[in-house]
């Protein structure tokens, strides 16, 4: 018999490869080509939300890294977005083209994380959240009272994306330009975390004590995770920034922090697959409790009313039940499923 079932590596390097299989290459192609082509059959509200779930694939991807592969618990990424929207806003109102407003709000952001990731080193579990949750309410009051820089309570109105001439306007043309950002920064974690900064990362979440004694500079790893991270947030904050066209202290309170923990708790920490997961979740929730309401509206007048008055609290409640039925995320699902159709009918 010639041939061979199953995947067999020969080498550290295959085995590291991100697609694995010709067959893992292929249903990627078509589901690229499938994301190509969305925006010519979905409206325009339906494109504004995969706008939205790009953005917040941007954001959720990088917390994981973070979080969910070094180990490090963030409750200030929401204040993090908001740096990367601000700078990026400024960058742009003061003419800098828009490719080079993203870069300059990712370095920005990255910078303001390193330095309110200094405390990594002495503090780890509750003690470092409460450390982010000061960086948290620190930005948020210089979001507030930033005067021209950040526009106060009134915020800062922006202009859509131009890169060379070519204005992001619409719903569709921001799809492929948030699509493509949002391809970018998980290719950039998805290589990360097989590089060996990814690698120390991983020994850092597990056992700092083993891995400082193999020779991992924590100090140096857990600056570069943060600096990385925030690095990501700080661009989608500027997409966000940019996509909305306004942008106020509001939007990026407390809540949004506990939004993108919720996303990489739903999708999967540490999985980049689960950090899209999540992202689509989080964000296509409150689009189907919408949903939900109307169709039961006809037999229920009154009770769209009071979905959205739950909004909230269902939130939480799937977020409990996750953390009580799913801890691993919607991604160990995912692996379950294709492990019961590759041993099928052999499940046992």
């Amino acid at each position: 018999m010639q041939g061979k079932c199953g995947l067999f590596f020969t080498s550290y390097r295959g085995e590291a490869r991100i697609f694995r299989s010709g067959f893992q290459k292929l249903m990627v192609g078509l589901f690229i080509l499938a994301l190509l082509a969305a925006p010519l059959a979905l409206n325009i509200h339906e494109t504004s939300v995969m706008n939205l779930v790009f953005i917040a694939v941007i954001g959720a991807v990088a917390l994981n890294l973070l979080t969910g592969v070094c180990g490090q618990i963030s409750l200030g990424h929401g204040a993090f977005i908001g740096v990367g929207a601000y700078a990026a806003g400024q960058c742009t109102l003061h003419g800098v083209p828009f490719p080079l407003a993203i870069l300059t709000a990712g370095l920005i952001t990255a910078m303001v994380g390193m330095v309110f990731g200094v405390p990594s080193l002495r503090l780890k579990g509750i003690y470092l959240a409460i450390a982010t949750l000061a960086a948290q309410l620190v930005l948020e009051f210089v979001f507030l009272h930033g005067g021209a820089l950040t526009g106060g309570s009134s915020g800062l109105l922006l202009d859509p994306p131009t890169i060379l001439g070519f204005v992001f306007d619409t719903e569709a043309r921001m799809y492929y330009l948030l699509l493509f950002f949002a391809a970018a920064a998980l290719l950039m974690v998805a290589n990360i975390m097989r590089s060996r900064y990814g690698r120390a990362f991983v020994a850092i979440r597990d056992y700092y004590l083993s891995a400082e004694i193999v020779g991992v500079n924590l100090f140096w790893f857990k600056l570069v995770a943060f600096g990385v991270s925030s690095f990501l947030a700080g661009v989608a904050g500027g997409l966000w920034a940019h996509y909305t066209g306004y942008i106020s202290a509001e939007q990026f309170n407390i809540g949004l922090s506990i939004s993108y923990l919720a996303m990489i708790i739903i999708g999967g920490m540490g999985s980049v697959l689960g950090s899209v997961f999540g992202a689509v979740f989080v964000v296509l929730m409150p689009e189907a409790l919408n949903a939900l309401a109307n169709s039961l509206s006809a037999a229920f007048p009154g009770i769209s009313q009071s979905l959205v008055a739950l909004r909230e609290g269902v939130f939480g409640l799937v977020l409990i039940l996750f953390l009580i039925f799913e801890p691993e995320g919607l991604v160990n699902r995912w692996r379950l499923v294709k492990a019961y159709w590759k041993l099928y009918p052999f499940a046992h």
